[in-house]
């Protein structure tokens, strides 16, 4: 299984960025049982981008063939977008290292989404909110 974390840093052991579209790296790695293997960090490109930084991020994530994404929030335009290829989203608990995530969601100690956590120019977007969405409700 192909599973890619929204990353604060370039390791396993970098925080879980809550952001989706403006994380700083993605963390690639495939998972064999519970054994983490080939990792790959990936820095965002759409980070800074102007707009359209979700889309561009689930379009660079969709094309590395992941299976599963866990973030912290995603907005409705890239989970549209990786809805559409049949990825996982699942929601990651602020806090915890990229390595924890992958073994908690392994562990099903994550729970799966159906559909975006926030708004439209949520989180990290700059328009000053904090985007929480329903992941906090």
């Amino acid at each position: 299984m192909r599973v890619a974390v929204s990353a604060a840093g370039n390791t396993l052991d970098s925080p879980v960025d809550p952001r989706f579209g403006r994380c700083a790296y993605f963390i690639i790695a495939d998972v064999e049982g519970s054994e983490i293997k080939n990792v790959e960090a990936i820095q965002n490109p759409a980070m800074m981008a102007r707009g359209g930084a979700g889309i561009q991020a689930a379009q660079l994530i969709a094309s590395k063939k992941v299976e599963v994404l866990i973030t912290g929030n995603i907005g409705p335009n890239a989970a549209g977008v990786l809805s559409s290829t049949g990825m996982k989203i699942v929601i990651s608990m602020p806090g915890i290292s990229v390595r924890e995530a992958i073994e908690k969601y392994l562990k099903g100690e994550l729970r799966e989404v159906q559909g975006p956590t926030m708004g439209f120019g949520g989180f990290g977007a700059g328009r000053g909110r904090m985007g929480f969405g329903r992941r906090f409700q």
